[in-house]
Protein backbone atom coordinates (compact mmCIF):
# COMPACT_ATOMS: atom_id res chain seq x y z
CA UNK A 1 0.00 0.00 0.00
CA UNK A 2 0.80 3.42 -0.36
CA UNK A 3 1.71 5.82 2.30
CA UNK A 4 -1.15 8.08 1.03
CA UNK A 5 -3.71 5.60 2.46
CA UNK A 6 -2.35 4.71 5.65
CA UNK A 7 -2.86 7.00 7.78
CA UNK A 8 -6.99 7.30 8.07
CA UNK A 9 -10.55 6.81 6.82
CA UNK A 10 -10.75 7.75 3.03
CA UNK A 11 -9.95 10.90 1.86
CA UNK A 12 -9.28 12.69 -1.13
CA UNK A 13 -5.61 11.82 -1.36
CA UNK A 14 -6.35 8.07 -0.43
CA UNK A 15 -8.48 7.64 -3.81
CA UNK A 16 -5.75 9.55 -5.81
CA UNK A 17 -2.93 7.51 -4.84
CA UNK A 18 -4.97 4.39 -4.67
CA UNK A 19 -7.45 4.03 -7.52
CA UNK A 20 -9.44 1.16 -6.79
CA UNK A 21 -9.58 2.50 -2.74
CA UNK A 22 -13.56 2.12 -3.08
CA UNK A 23 -13.64 -1.27 -4.52
CA UNK A 24 -10.88 -2.43 -1.58
CA UNK A 25 -12.85 -0.52 1.33
CA UNK A 26 -16.63 -0.13 0.14
CA UNK A 27 -19.04 1.44 2.57
CA UNK A 28 -22.50 -0.92 3.27
CA UNK A 29 -25.77 0.94 3.74
CA UNK A 30 -27.94 0.18 6.38
CA UNK A 31 -30.08 -2.38 3.99
CA UNK A 32 -27.26 -3.94 3.26
CA UNK A 33 -25.96 -4.59 6.64
CA UNK A 34 -29.44 -5.88 7.76
CA UNK A 35 -29.12 -8.37 5.30
CA UNK A 36 -26.62 -10.05 6.47
CA UNK A 37 -27.37 -10.10 10.51
CA UNK A 38 -28.87 -13.64 10.03
CA UNK A 39 -25.00 -14.55 8.79
CA UNK A 40 -23.55 -13.20 12.32
CA UNK A 41 -23.76 -12.39 15.68
CA UNK A 42 -23.02 -8.85 17.44
CA UNK A 43 -19.87 -8.58 19.45
CA UNK A 44 -18.96 -5.47 21.32
CA UNK A 45 -15.15 -4.64 22.06
CA UNK A 46 -14.04 -1.48 24.56
CA UNK A 47 -11.10 0.96 24.03
CA UNK A 48 -7.89 -0.94 22.83
CA UNK A 49 -9.10 -4.31 22.77
CA UNK A 50 -8.00 -6.73 20.26
CA UNK A 51 -10.38 -7.81 17.23
CA UNK A 52 -7.75 -10.42 15.12
CA UNK A 53 -4.63 -10.80 15.68
CA UNK A 54 -1.42 -11.19 13.13
CA UNK A 55 -0.57 -14.81 13.25
CA UNK A 56 -3.63 -15.70 15.08
CA UNK A 57 -6.49 -17.69 13.50
CA UNK A 58 -8.69 -14.56 12.49
CA UNK A 59 -12.52 -15.29 13.57
CA UNK A 60 -14.16 -14.01 10.61
CA UNK A 61 -15.53 -10.75 9.11
CA UNK A 62 -16.33 -8.23 11.45
CA UNK A 63 -18.98 -5.48 10.25
CA UNK A 64 -18.34 -2.20 12.06
CA UNK A 65 -21.86 -0.82 13.36
CA UNK A 66 -20.41 1.46 15.58
CA UNK A 67 -17.09 3.05 16.55
CA UNK A 68 -13.63 2.39 15.15
CA UNK A 69 -10.70 0.19 14.51
CA UNK A 70 -7.60 0.74 13.73
CA UNK A 71 -5.42 -1.60 10.98
CA UNK A 72 -2.48 -2.31 11.32
CA UNK A 73 0.13 -4.47 9.88
CA UNK A 74 3.42 -5.79 11.45
CA UNK A 75 6.24 -8.08 10.91
CA UNK A 76 8.36 -10.18 12.91
CA UNK A 77 11.12 -7.16 13.35
CA UNK A 78 8.44 -5.25 15.69
CA UNK A 79 7.94 -3.28 12.59
CA UNK A 80 4.73 -1.84 12.89
CA UNK A 81 2.81 -0.04 9.98
CA UNK A 82 -0.52 2.12 9.95
CA UNK A 83 -3.24 0.46 7.50
CA UNK A 84 -6.18 2.30 7.37
CA UNK A 85 -9.41 3.13 10.34
CA UNK A 86 -12.71 1.36 9.17
CA UNK A 87 -15.54 2.90 11.11
CA UNK A 88 -19.59 2.38 10.44
CA UNK A 89 -21.19 0.57 7.87
CA UNK A 90 -17.38 -1.04 6.98
CA UNK A 91 -16.17 -4.59 6.97
CA UNK A 92 -12.68 -5.81 8.04
CA UNK A 93 -11.34 -9.40 6.45
CA UNK A 94 -9.27 -10.39 3.69
CA UNK A 95 -9.29 -12.91 1.35
CA UNK A 96 -7.38 -15.51 4.17
CA UNK A 97 -10.84 -15.21 6.25
CA UNK A 98 -12.97 -17.22 3.55
CA UNK A 99 -11.22 -20.60 5.46
CA UNK A 100 -10.32 -18.76 8.58
CA UNK A 101 -7.07 -18.63 8.18
CA UNK A 102 -4.29 -16.43 10.28
CA UNK A 103 -4.99 -12.85 10.03
CA UNK A 104 -1.95 -10.92 8.33
CA UNK A 105 -2.83 -7.50 10.03
CA UNK A 106 -3.76 -6.28 13.65
CA UNK A 107 -7.15 -4.67 14.60
CA UNK A 108 -7.98 -3.01 17.66
CA UNK A 109 -10.83 -0.73 19.22
CA UNK A 110 -10.36 2.91 19.18
CA UNK A 111 -13.15 3.85 21.99
CA UNK A 112 -16.59 1.32 22.13
CA UNK A 113 -16.95 -0.76 19.13
CA UNK A 114 -19.81 -2.37 18.50
CA UNK A 115 -19.87 -5.22 15.03
CA UNK A 116 -21.02 -8.12 13.38
CA UNK A 117 -19.23 -11.20 13.04
CA UNK A 118 -19.77 -13.53 10.67
CA UNK A 119 -17.73 -16.52 11.05
CA UNK A 120 -15.71 -17.88 7.63
CA UNK A 121 -19.14 -20.91 6.76
CA UNK A 122 -21.10 -18.11 7.28
CA UNK A 123 -19.04 -15.22 5.23
CA UNK A 124 -18.95 -18.38 2.08
CA UNK A 125 -22.82 -18.64 2.85
CA UNK A 126 -23.13 -14.61 2.78
CA UNK A 127 -21.35 -14.36 -0.62
CA UNK A 128 -23.17 -17.71 -2.53
CA UNK A 129 -26.51 -16.01 -1.42
CA UNK A 130 -26.24 -12.86 -1.30
CA UNK A 131 -25.16 -12.77 -5.17
CA UNK A 132 -24.77 -8.90 -5.98
CA UNK A 133 -23.40 -7.91 -2.20
CA UNK A 134 -21.34 -10.96 -2.29
CA UNK A 135 -19.54 -9.90 -5.42
CA UNK A 136 -18.41 -6.36 -4.04
CA UNK A 137 -17.20 -8.03 -0.82
CA UNK A 138 -15.35 -10.84 -2.83
CA UNK A 139 -13.49 -8.25 -4.88
CA UNK A 140 -12.33 -6.06 -1.58
CA UNK A 141 -10.88 -9.31 -0.10
CA UNK A 142 -9.12 -10.09 -3.06
CA UNK A 143 -7.78 -6.62 -3.33
CA UNK A 144 -6.62 -6.20 0.60
CA UNK A 145 -4.77 -9.32 -0.09
CA UNK A 146 -2.90 -7.67 -3.11
CA UNK A 147 -2.47 -4.62 -1.41
CA UNK A 148 -1.12 -6.30 1.35
CA UNK A 149 1.63 -8.09 -0.94
CA UNK A 150 2.11 -4.56 -2.59
CA UNK A 151 2.93 -2.89 0.86
CA UNK A 152 6.57 -4.76 1.39
CA UNK A 153 6.00 -4.42 5.14
CA UNK A 154 4.13 -7.25 6.65
CA UNK A 155 4.15 -11.32 6.90
CA UNK A 156 7.77 -13.13 7.14
CA UNK A 157 11.11 -11.18 6.64
CA UNK A 158 13.61 -12.58 4.89
CA UNK A 159 17.00 -12.08 5.84
CA UNK A 160 19.43 -12.48 3.08
CA UNK A 161 21.04 -11.54 0.24
CA UNK A 162 18.39 -11.01 -2.93
CA UNK A 163 20.97 -13.07 -5.03
CA UNK A 164 21.31 -15.82 -2.49
CA UNK A 165 19.58 -19.07 -4.11
CA UNK A 166 17.49 -20.07 -1.14
CA UNK A 167 16.65 -16.45 -0.60
CA UNK A 168 14.88 -16.77 -3.63
CA UNK A 169 13.52 -20.48 -3.29
CA UNK A 170 11.44 -19.00 -0.36
CA UNK A 171 10.44 -15.80 -2.26
CA UNK A 172 9.38 -17.94 -4.93
CA UNK A 173 7.64 -20.15 -2.44
CA UNK A 174 5.60 -17.17 -0.83
CA UNK A 175 5.06 -15.48 -3.71
CA UNK A 176 3.62 -18.81 -5.79
CA UNK A 177 1.12 -19.13 -2.58
CA UNK A 178 -0.02 -15.41 -2.44
CA UNK A 179 1.83 -14.87 0.96
CA UNK A 180 2.65 -10.82 2.14
CA UNK A 181 6.76 -10.97 3.09
CA UNK A 182 9.49 -8.98 2.43
CA UNK A 183 13.21 -9.13 2.27
CA UNK A 184 16.30 -7.08 3.66
CA UNK A 185 19.95 -7.77 2.88
CA UNK A 186 22.23 -7.56 5.56
CA UNK A 187 24.67 -5.67 3.23
CA UNK A 188 22.53 -3.04 3.29
CA UNK A 189 19.71 -3.14 6.26
CA UNK A 190 21.63 -2.80 9.83
CA UNK A 191 18.24 -4.47 11.30
CA UNK A 192 19.38 -7.77 8.69
CA UNK A 193 23.22 -7.31 9.75
CA UNK A 194 22.78 -6.97 13.42
CA UNK A 195 20.11 -10.02 13.38
CA UNK A 196 22.78 -11.90 11.60
CA UNK A 197 25.47 -11.29 14.18
CA UNK A 198 22.91 -12.02 17.01
CA UNK A 199 22.52 -15.65 15.57
CA UNK A 200 25.63 -16.04 14.29
CA UNK A 201 24.50 -17.13 11.18
CA UNK A 202 26.42 -18.88 8.62
CA UNK A 203 26.12 -19.12 4.86
CA UNK A 204 24.08 -21.98 5.29
CA UNK A 205 21.72 -21.04 7.57
CA UNK A 206 20.57 -18.02 5.38
CA UNK A 207 18.30 -16.55 4.47
CA UNK A 208 17.23 -16.18 8.45
CA UNK A 209 13.41 -15.99 8.49
CA UNK A 210 11.98 -13.29 11.31
CA UNK A 211 7.85 -14.85 12.06
CA UNK A 212 5.59 -12.63 12.70
CA UNK A 213 4.90 -13.85 16.37
CA UNK A 214 9.03 -12.99 16.41
CA UNK A 215 10.43 -16.76 16.17
CA UNK A 216 13.52 -17.45 13.64
CA UNK A 217 13.88 -19.75 11.26
CA UNK A 218 17.62 -20.52 9.99
CA UNK A 219 16.94 -21.64 6.07
CA UNK A 220 13.65 -23.56 6.48
CA UNK A 221 12.02 -25.96 3.82
CA UNK A 222 9.21 -25.21 2.58
CA UNK A 223 7.07 -26.25 4.97
CA UNK A 224 8.07 -25.42 7.92
CA UNK A 225 7.89 -21.80 6.70
CA UNK A 226 4.04 -23.02 5.99
CA UNK A 227 3.90 -24.45 9.23
CA UNK A 228 5.33 -21.34 11.14
CA UNK A 229 3.41 -18.28 9.37
CA UNK A 230 0.35 -20.54 9.90
CA UNK A 231 -0.13 -21.44 6.20
CA UNK A 232 -1.51 -25.30 7.29
CA UNK A 233 -4.42 -26.20 9.21
CA UNK A 234 -4.23 -28.96 11.64
CA UNK A 235 -7.90 -29.69 11.56
CA UNK A 236 -8.33 -31.34 8.07
CA UNK A 237 -7.80 -35.23 9.42
CA UNK A 238 -10.91 -34.29 11.95
CA UNK A 239 -13.32 -34.63 8.78
CA UNK A 240 -14.59 -37.24 6.50
CA UNK A 241 -14.49 -35.91 3.07
CA UNK A 242 -16.71 -36.47 -0.16
CA UNK A 243 -13.58 -35.78 -2.40
CA UNK A 244 -9.69 -35.84 -1.84
CA UNK A 245 -8.32 -34.18 -4.96
CA UNK A 246 -3.92 -34.59 -5.06
CA UNK A 247 -3.30 -31.92 -7.05
CA UNK A 248 -3.61 -28.45 -6.86
CA UNK A 249 -2.57 -27.26 -10.95
CA UNK A 250 -5.42 -26.20 -13.40
CA UNK A 251 -7.23 -29.62 -13.27
CA UNK A 252 -7.42 -29.96 -9.09
CA UNK A 253 -8.30 -26.37 -8.82
CA UNK A 254 -11.50 -26.37 -11.52
CA UNK A 255 -12.34 -30.53 -9.79
CA UNK A 256 -12.44 -28.18 -6.63
CA UNK A 257 -14.14 -25.15 -7.42
CA UNK A 258 -17.18 -27.32 -9.30
CA UNK A 259 -17.51 -30.23 -7.11
CA UNK A 260 -17.59 -27.65 -4.01
CA UNK A 261 -20.06 -25.32 -5.59
CA UNK A 262 -22.15 -28.10 -6.43
CA UNK A 263 -22.01 -28.96 -2.65
CA UNK A 264 -19.60 -31.82 -2.07
CA UNK A 265 -16.98 -31.52 0.79
CA UNK A 266 -13.40 -31.25 -0.87
CA UNK A 267 -9.92 -30.91 0.39
CA UNK A 268 -7.20 -29.94 -2.19
CA UNK A 269 -3.36 -31.55 -1.67
CA UNK A 270 -0.54 -29.52 -3.11
CA UNK A 271 3.16 -30.34 -1.96
CA UNK A 272 4.38 -26.91 -2.92
CA UNK A 273 1.71 -23.93 -4.41
CA UNK A 274 -1.90 -23.80 -6.52
CA UNK A 275 -1.07 -23.38 -10.03
CA UNK A 276 1.30 -27.05 -10.57
CA UNK A 277 3.85 -26.19 -13.11
CA UNK A 278 1.10 -24.15 -15.20
CA UNK A 279 1.11 -21.21 -12.10
CA UNK A 280 4.52 -20.64 -12.86
CA UNK A 281 3.99 -19.77 -16.77
CA UNK A 282 5.29 -16.03 -17.37
CA UNK A 283 2.35 -15.93 -19.66
CA UNK A 284 -0.86 -18.06 -21.07
CA UNK A 285 -1.76 -17.14 -24.33
CA UNK A 286 -3.64 -19.47 -25.96
CA UNK A 287 -6.20 -19.97 -23.29
CA UNK A 288 -10.06 -19.68 -24.10
CA UNK A 289 -10.77 -16.10 -22.89
CA UNK A 290 -7.87 -14.15 -22.44
CA UNK A 291 -6.71 -12.58 -25.97
CA UNK A 292 -4.08 -10.28 -24.74
CA UNK A 293 -2.51 -13.68 -21.99
CA UNK A 294 -3.23 -13.97 -18.22
CA UNK A 295 -0.08 -15.59 -16.45
CA UNK A 296 -0.19 -18.53 -14.74
CA UNK A 297 -0.18 -16.96 -11.51
CA UNK A 298 -3.02 -14.74 -12.37
CA UNK A 299 -5.52 -17.54 -13.45
CA UNK A 300 -4.28 -20.27 -10.62
CA UNK A 301 -5.10 -17.16 -8.62
CA UNK A 302 -8.61 -16.35 -9.16
CA UNK A 303 -9.26 -20.24 -9.16
CA UNK A 304 -8.03 -21.08 -5.60
CA UNK A 305 -10.13 -18.19 -4.19
CA UNK A 306 -12.71 -19.38 -6.35
CA UNK A 307 -12.15 -22.77 -4.47
CA UNK A 308 -12.48 -21.42 -1.40
CA UNK A 309 -15.37 -19.11 -1.57
CA UNK A 310 -17.63 -22.71 -2.49
CA UNK A 311 -15.67 -23.79 0.73
CA UNK A 312 -12.97 -26.24 -0.42
CA UNK A 313 -10.55 -26.92 2.11
CA UNK A 314 -6.77 -26.19 0.50
CA UNK A 315 -4.22 -28.01 2.07
CA UNK A 316 -1.18 -26.58 0.36
CA UNK A 317 1.63 -27.54 1.16
CA UNK A 318 1.22 -30.81 2.05
CA UNK A 319 2.60 -33.94 0.70
CA UNK A 320 0.84 -37.21 0.12
CA UNK A 321 2.82 -39.98 1.03
CA UNK A 322 0.51 -42.57 -0.07
CA UNK A 323 -2.74 -44.25 -0.65
CA UNK A 324 -5.08 -46.44 1.21
CA UNK A 325 -7.27 -47.87 -1.04
CA UNK A 326 -8.36 -51.08 0.69
CA UNK A 327 -11.34 -48.93 2.47
CA UNK A 328 -11.75 -51.11 5.53
CA UNK A 329 -14.46 -48.41 6.91
CA UNK A 330 -15.38 -47.96 3.41
CA UNK A 331 -13.44 -44.98 2.93
CA UNK A 332 -9.95 -44.09 1.43
CA UNK A 333 -7.30 -43.10 3.64
CA UNK A 334 -4.36 -40.79 2.51
CA UNK A 335 -0.94 -40.90 4.34
CA UNK A 336 0.48 -37.31 4.52
CA UNK A 337 4.34 -36.15 4.97
CA UNK A 338 3.01 -34.43 8.34
CA UNK A 339 2.22 -38.04 9.49
CA UNK A 340 -1.54 -37.61 9.70
CA UNK A 341 -4.60 -39.56 7.87
CA UNK A 342 -7.57 -37.89 5.99
CA UNK A 343 -10.35 -40.12 4.93
CA UNK A 344 -12.48 -39.49 1.77
CA UNK A 345 -15.17 -41.14 0.03
CA UNK A 346 -13.70 -40.72 -3.92
CA UNK A 347 -10.08 -39.33 -4.58
CA UNK A 348 -9.05 -37.32 -7.73
CA UNK A 349 -5.70 -37.82 -8.80
CA UNK A 350 -4.84 -34.76 -10.01
CA UNK A 351 -0.92 -34.64 -9.32
CA UNK A 352 0.22 -33.36 -12.67
CA UNK A 353 4.40 -34.11 -13.14
CA UNK A 354 7.14 -33.72 -11.64
CA UNK A 355 9.99 -31.99 -13.67
CA UNK A 356 12.43 -33.84 -14.98
CA UNK A 357 15.91 -33.77 -13.82
CA UNK A 358 18.45 -34.87 -16.54
CA UNK A 359 21.48 -36.26 -16.39
CA UNK A 360 23.31 -33.24 -16.02
CA UNK A 361 27.08 -33.70 -13.63
CA UNK A 362 26.67 -31.89 -10.32
CA UNK A 363 23.08 -31.14 -10.88
CA UNK A 364 21.45 -31.61 -7.63
CA UNK A 365 24.41 -29.04 -6.03
CA UNK A 366 23.13 -26.55 -7.24
CA UNK A 367 19.58 -26.69 -7.19
CA UNK A 368 17.75 -23.59 -6.13
CA UNK A 369 21.56 -21.98 -6.35
CA UNK A 370 21.33 -21.05 -9.86
CA UNK A 371 19.76 -24.02 -11.80
CA UNK A 372 16.05 -23.89 -11.84
CA UNK A 373 13.03 -25.35 -12.95
CA UNK A 374 10.62 -22.43 -13.32
CA UNK A 375 11.03 -18.24 -14.54
CA UNK A 376 9.33 -16.45 -12.44
CA UNK A 377 9.82 -12.43 -11.52
CA UNK A 378 11.90 -13.02 -8.99
CA UNK A 379 14.08 -15.56 -10.80
CA UNK A 380 14.21 -13.04 -13.49
CA UNK A 381 15.75 -10.23 -10.93
CA UNK A 382 18.94 -12.55 -10.75
CA UNK A 383 19.79 -12.48 -14.71
CA UNK A 384 19.21 -8.73 -14.88
CA UNK A 385 22.52 -7.70 -17.25
CA UNK A 386 23.44 -11.17 -17.37
CA UNK A 387 23.64 -14.29 -19.80
CA UNK A 388 21.94 -16.96 -19.12
CA UNK A 389 21.20 -21.10 -20.19
CA UNK A 390 18.19 -22.61 -20.93
CA UNK A 391 17.24 -26.21 -21.62
CA UNK A 392 14.54 -27.29 -23.53
CA UNK A 393 12.22 -26.70 -27.15
CA UNK A 394 8.59 -27.40 -25.74
CA UNK A 395 5.90 -24.78 -25.32
CA UNK A 396 7.01 -23.83 -21.41
CA UNK A 397 10.31 -23.58 -22.50
CA UNK A 398 9.37 -20.74 -25.15
CA UNK A 399 7.47 -19.19 -22.62
CA UNK A 400 10.61 -18.76 -20.22
CA UNK A 401 13.02 -17.44 -23.03
CA UNK A 402 10.64 -15.11 -24.46
CA UNK A 403 10.23 -13.61 -20.78
CA UNK A 404 13.84 -14.38 -19.72
CA UNK A 405 14.91 -12.05 -22.81
CA UNK A 406 13.22 -8.93 -21.55
CA UNK A 407 15.56 -8.88 -18.59
CA UNK A 408 18.33 -10.98 -19.30
CA UNK A 409 21.59 -9.93 -21.48
CA UNK A 410 21.72 -12.72 -24.04
CA UNK A 411 19.84 -16.53 -23.60
CA UNK A 412 21.35 -19.43 -24.64
CA UNK A 413 18.54 -21.40 -25.54
CA UNK A 414 19.69 -25.41 -25.79
CA UNK A 415 17.98 -27.66 -27.95
CA UNK A 416 18.43 -31.37 -27.89
CA UNK A 417 16.87 -32.11 -31.25
CA UNK A 418 17.23 -29.85 -35.26
CA UNK A 419 14.42 -27.37 -34.41
CA UNK A 420 11.50 -26.42 -32.68
CA UNK A 421 8.61 -26.86 -35.13
CA UNK A 422 7.44 -30.49 -34.13
CA UNK A 423 7.33 -29.16 -29.80
CA UNK A 424 6.38 -25.49 -29.88
CA UNK A 425 3.29 -23.45 -30.87
CA UNK A 426 3.98 -20.90 -34.08
CA UNK A 427 3.18 -18.17 -31.95
CA UNK A 428 6.53 -18.63 -29.47
CA UNK A 429 8.85 -19.83 -32.48
CA UNK A 430 7.98 -16.51 -34.18
CA UNK A 431 9.02 -14.07 -30.97
CA UNK A 432 11.85 -16.16 -30.30
CA UNK A 433 12.98 -15.91 -34.06
CA UNK A 434 12.05 -11.77 -33.50
CA UNK A 435 14.36 -11.96 -30.28
CA UNK A 436 17.82 -10.51 -30.90
CA UNK A 437 19.33 -11.78 -27.53
CA UNK A 438 17.87 -15.03 -27.79
CA UNK A 439 20.52 -17.71 -29.42
CA UNK A 440 19.14 -21.29 -30.79
CA UNK A 441 21.42 -23.87 -30.25
CA UNK A 442 20.61 -27.05 -31.73
CA UNK A 443 21.40 -30.49 -31.85
CA UNK A 444 23.03 -29.42 -28.20
CA UNK A 445 22.88 -31.29 -24.50
CA UNK A 446 24.25 -29.78 -21.31
CA UNK A 447 26.65 -32.38 -19.65
CA UNK A 448 27.91 -30.67 -16.13
CA UNK A 449 27.59 -27.57 -14.33
CA UNK A 450 30.67 -25.75 -12.20
CA UNK A 451 30.09 -23.33 -9.39
CA UNK A 452 32.98 -21.55 -7.03
CA UNK A 453 33.72 -21.26 -3.56
CA UNK A 454 30.36 -19.31 -2.44
CA UNK A 455 28.24 -22.58 -3.39
CA UNK A 456 26.77 -21.00 -6.58
CA UNK A 457 26.65 -21.56 -10.27
CA UNK A 458 29.25 -20.24 -12.40
CA UNK A 459 29.66 -22.13 -15.37
CA UNK A 460 27.63 -24.41 -17.89
CA UNK A 461 29.38 -27.41 -19.89
CA UNK A 462 27.82 -28.58 -23.31
CA UNK A 463 28.04 -30.84 -25.98
CA UNK A 464 27.03 -31.27 -29.58
CA UNK A 465 25.78 -34.38 -30.49
CA UNK A 466 26.65 -34.04 -34.06
CA UNK A 467 31.05 -33.54 -32.53
CA UNK A 468 32.57 -34.91 -29.53
CA UNK A 469 33.71 -31.09 -28.61
CA UNK A 470 33.03 -29.90 -25.06
CA UNK A 471 31.97 -26.06 -24.68
CA UNK A 472 31.25 -24.11 -21.80
CA UNK A 473 29.25 -20.66 -20.62
CA UNK A 474 30.26 -18.48 -17.78
CA UNK A 475 26.48 -17.70 -16.17
CA UNK A 476 25.06 -17.88 -12.79
CA UNK A 477 21.71 -19.36 -13.86
CA UNK A 478 20.58 -22.58 -15.72
CA UNK A 479 16.66 -22.88 -16.49
CA UNK A 480 15.64 -26.37 -17.06
CA UNK A 481 12.57 -27.15 -19.53
CA UNK A 482 13.11 -30.58 -20.64
CA UNK A 483 9.51 -32.40 -19.48
CA UNK A 484 7.99 -33.46 -16.64
CA UNK A 485 7.56 -37.69 -15.29
CA UNK A 486 4.32 -38.30 -13.95
CA UNK A 487 4.04 -37.62 -10.42
CA UNK A 488 2.17 -41.11 -9.24
CA UNK A 489 4.69 -42.71 -6.81
CA UNK A 490 1.89 -41.96 -4.13
CA UNK A 491 -0.27 -44.19 -5.72
CA UNK A 492 2.41 -47.72 -5.39
CA UNK A 493 0.60 -50.59 -3.98
CA UNK A 494 -3.34 -48.88 -4.54
CA UNK A 495 -3.75 -50.89 -6.99
CA UNK A 496 -4.03 -48.30 -10.12
CA UNK A 497 -2.99 -48.98 -12.94
CA UNK A 498 -0.36 -47.25 -14.74
CA UNK A 499 0.84 -47.40 -18.46
CA UNK A 500 4.60 -48.17 -19.48
CA UNK A 501 5.34 -44.45 -19.00
CA UNK A 502 4.05 -44.39 -15.29
CA UNK A 503 0.88 -42.21 -16.64
CA UNK A 504 -2.82 -43.28 -14.86
CA UNK A 505 -5.05 -45.38 -17.27
CA UNK A 506 -9.08 -44.18 -16.90
CA UNK A 507 -11.81 -45.63 -18.73
CA UNK A 508 -12.39 -48.48 -20.83
CA UNK A 509 -8.47 -49.48 -20.69
CA UNK A 510 -8.55 -49.55 -16.88
CA UNK A 511 -11.85 -51.90 -17.04
CA UNK A 512 -9.86 -55.16 -15.90
CA UNK A 513 -12.65 -57.45 -16.57
CA UNK A 514 -14.72 -56.28 -13.55
CA UNK A 515 -17.81 -56.90 -15.36
CA UNK A 516 -19.01 -53.23 -15.02
CA UNK A 517 -19.17 -49.90 -17.20
CA UNK A 518 -15.69 -47.83 -16.30
CA UNK A 519 -16.36 -43.84 -16.51
CA UNK A 520 -13.76 -42.57 -18.71
CA UNK A 521 -11.88 -41.06 -16.00
CA UNK A 522 -12.02 -43.55 -13.27
CA UNK A 523 -9.33 -45.90 -12.84
CA UNK A 524 -8.92 -49.61 -12.35
CA UNK A 525 -9.79 -49.01 -8.37
CA UNK A 526 -13.68 -47.62 -8.14
CA UNK A 527 -13.83 -44.51 -6.64
CA UNK A 528 -10.84 -43.29 -7.55
CA UNK A 529 -10.41 -40.88 -10.86
CA UNK A 530 -7.65 -39.17 -12.40
CA UNK A 531 -7.55 -35.68 -14.20
CA UNK A 532 -5.17 -33.46 -16.51
CA UNK A 533 -1.36 -34.26 -17.21
CA UNK A 534 -0.99 -37.20 -14.78
CA UNK A 535 -4.02 -39.22 -16.69
CA UNK A 536 -2.61 -41.50 -20.41
CA UNK A 537 -3.79 -40.40 -22.81
CA UNK A 538 -4.54 -36.21 -22.01
CA UNK A 539 -4.12 -33.69 -23.73
CA UNK A 540 -0.65 -31.35 -22.08
CA UNK A 541 -2.78 -28.22 -21.94
CA UNK A 542 -4.33 -25.76 -19.30
CA UNK A 543 -8.02 -25.73 -21.50
CA UNK A 544 -7.81 -29.84 -21.62
CA UNK A 545 -6.73 -30.16 -17.65
CA UNK A 546 -9.41 -27.74 -16.47
CA UNK A 547 -12.49 -29.64 -19.29
CA UNK A 548 -11.06 -32.88 -17.42
CA UNK A 549 -11.23 -31.30 -13.99
CA UNK A 550 -15.11 -30.18 -14.58
CA UNK A 551 -15.92 -33.52 -16.28
CA UNK A 552 -14.94 -35.76 -13.61
CA UNK A 553 -17.60 -34.04 -10.97
CA UNK A 554 -20.28 -35.77 -12.33
CA UNK A 555 -18.55 -38.72 -12.45
CA UNK A 556 -18.09 -38.49 -8.17
CA UNK A 557 -21.98 -37.40 -8.23
CA UNK A 558 -22.29 -40.64 -9.71
CA UNK A 559 -19.94 -42.96 -7.74
CA UNK A 560 -21.04 -41.28 -4.38
CA UNK A 561 -24.68 -41.79 -4.86
CA UNK A 562 -23.95 -45.44 -5.81
CA UNK A 563 -21.69 -46.15 -2.58
CA UNK A 564 -24.62 -44.89 -0.78
CA UNK A 565 -27.38 -47.05 -2.16
CA UNK A 566 -27.93 -49.70 0.67
CA UNK A 567 -26.31 -53.58 -0.39
CA UNK A 568 -28.76 -55.62 -1.47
Amino acid sequence: MSADITAGPATGAASIAFPRYEQTFPALTDHEIMRMRRFGELRTYKDGETLFETGKVGPGMFVVLSGTVAITQRDGLGHVTPVIDQGPGQFLAEIGQLSGRVALVDGHAEGDVETLLIPPDQLRALLVAEAELGERIMRALILRRVSLIQGGVGGPVLIGSPSLGDTARLQNFLARNGQPHHVLDPATDKDAADLVARYSASRADLPLVVCPDGSVLRNPSETSLALAVGMITNHAHERLYDVAVVGGGPAGLATAVYAASEGLSVAVFDARAFGGQAGASARIENYLGFPTGISGQALAGRAYNQAQKFGAEMLIPVSVRSLDCSQRDGVFALATECGQSLRAKSIVVASGARYRRPEIENLDAFEGRGVWYWASPIEAKLCVGQDVVLVGGGNSAGQAAVFLSGHARKVYMIIRGGGLGASMSRYLIERIEAAPNIELVFNAEVIAVEGGGDGSLERVRWRSRLAPEQHGFDVRNLFLFVGADPATHWLDGCGVTLDRAGFVVTGAQSEQNQGRPVPPLETSVPGVFAVGDVRSGSVKRVGGAIGEGAQVVAALHGYLADAAKPSP
